[in-house]
């Protein structure tokens, strides 16, 4: 029997099937699968017997055993989500024409919470389950005990939410700093969480965005975080310039990917004055690999990002964001995915790295690494800045922990080599 036997079985049924003569193909397919050697042919003959089969349990059946094979078979997975419900045949879109976004302004629907009792304004108080009155202090208890579920990813690329955006949304920019947050209801200004300053809203902007899947609610109130912001000053043992602003809260959009597949690579190492080759093929399985969708605070991203608990973030509430500033995402899921996939492959080359020594001409390849989920998190941050040795520097405490991070003070090469020569 010919080495590629099989394969040859396969691509005859693939010709077959488009077409359209899918009697023909099925029995090709068939055959193809019996004769099958390696995994990948096993894997595209139970995805196109799927694609010929009228029953829903054969079909379903065909494309789990693709699954297991492929985790990351894109068509599988999008057959499986239109068998499920998921996703809707017509509302898959041609990614060579993706729809533009909506731009002008218009007409939303916005919730306005105000309380039963008296009429007031309610917002979110940062104790982390209610909602509290203004004026007479009536709470209205929010559940925050389920968490969010996960977005199907291959669903939201064949539907276009990967690159459109979704729900009309008012927004306002900052003129100041640039900064763009969702306007809160019925507000006429609004202060900057960034650059302190007030704005008054001219115009109701409206964009379309993608809503938001979890909301990390607020539990540090503003006393807290300027207690722990002095706490922290003191142990650094820094000694402000001037007044500390007071500390303003808000969230900050974070997308989440949950990776599957494994990387091939394969490289060169010495041993014993010799070049040999090495290869092998890493696991790949990241949750919650976490994109920040904001540059305003990226530097202080990595160190801010593991205090959270994104795994158990509760559902989405805009109740939570009552009274508070909710900055846009500047980077869209799509984006954000790449930004994941890159996170992702360079943890891994580091550990191929340790694990061997000295190599070189390290080749790897990424097709068999898929995202199969996303979510869109809001955390929640209070922000401030200082002064110290005449430079200004931002300081951000967790508004779910306490914990404090700062911006590293930026020293000159003139100002270092002053130190060292001073020492």
């Amino acid at each position: 029997m010919p080495e590629d036997y099989d394969n040859d079985l396969l691509q005859e049924g693939i010709l077959h099937f488009r077409s359209k003569e899918y009697a023909l193909a099925r029995r090709y397919f068939e055959r193809a699968l019996d004769a099958a050697i390696d995994l990948q042919t096993r894997a595209q003959a139970n995805y196109y017997l799927s694609q010929v089969e009228d029953d829903p349990k054969q079909k379903r059946q065909f494309l789990e055993e693709t699954l297991a094979i492929d985790m990351g078979h894109a068509g599988a997975r999008r057959a499986l989500a239109i068998l499920d419900g998921k996703l809707k045949p017509k509302e898959i879109v041609n990614p060579e024409a993706i729809p533009a976004p909506l731009s002008g302004t218009k007409e939303v629907q916005a919730d306005r919470f105000t309380c039963p009792k008296c009429g007031g304004r309610m917002v979110y108080s940062p104790d982390g389950t209610a909602l509290v009155c203004e004026y007479c202090s009536r709470q209205q208890r929010l559940n925050t005990g389920t968490p969010a579920a996960e977005q199907d990813f291959f669903v939201a690329m064949a539907n276009g939410k990967g690159f459109r955006k979704t729900i009309s949304v008012k927004t306002f920019q900052c003129q100041g700093c640039g900064a763009t947050f969702l306007l809160a209801p019925s507000e006429l200004s609004a202060t900057c969480a960034y650059c302190g300053s007030v704005q008054v809203i001219a115009m109701d902007k409206v964009r379309e965005l993608v809503e938001p899947d979890a909301v990390i609610p607020m539990a540090v109130d503003r006393e807290r975080a300027a207690l722990q912001l002095a706490g922290w000053v003191e142990e650094k043992n820094i000694k402000p310039q001037g007044k500390v602003e007071a500390p303003r809260g808000l969230y900050l959009p974070v997308w989440t990917f949950e990776l599957i597949g494994s990387l091939p690579w394969s490289g060169r190492v010495v041993r014993n004055k010799r070049e040999v080759p090495v290869s092998g093929e890493s696991p790949v399985s990241f949750n919650d690999i976490s994109i920040p969708g904001s540059r305003k605070l990226a530097n202080l991203f990595p160190q801010l990002l593991p205090g959270y608990s994104l795994a158990s973030a509760p559902a989405y509430d805009p109740r939570f964001l009552a009274g508070w500033p909710a900055e846009v995402y500047e980077m869209d899921m799509a984006d954000a995915a790449l930004e994941a996939r890159r996170t992702s492959v360079e943890q891994i080359l580091r550990g191929i790295r340790a694990g061997n020594r000295n190599v070189i001409n390290l080749n790897y390849s990424t097709s068999a690494i898929s995202i199969t989920s996303y979510r869109l998190i809001l955390v929640p941050v209070w922000l401030t800045e200082y002064s110290f040795e005449d430079k200004p520097h931002r300081a951000v405490i967790n508004g779910q922990t306490g914990a404090v991070h700062s911006e590293p003070p930026r020293y000159s090469l003139k100002e270092v080599l002053e130190g060292l020569l001073g020492a």
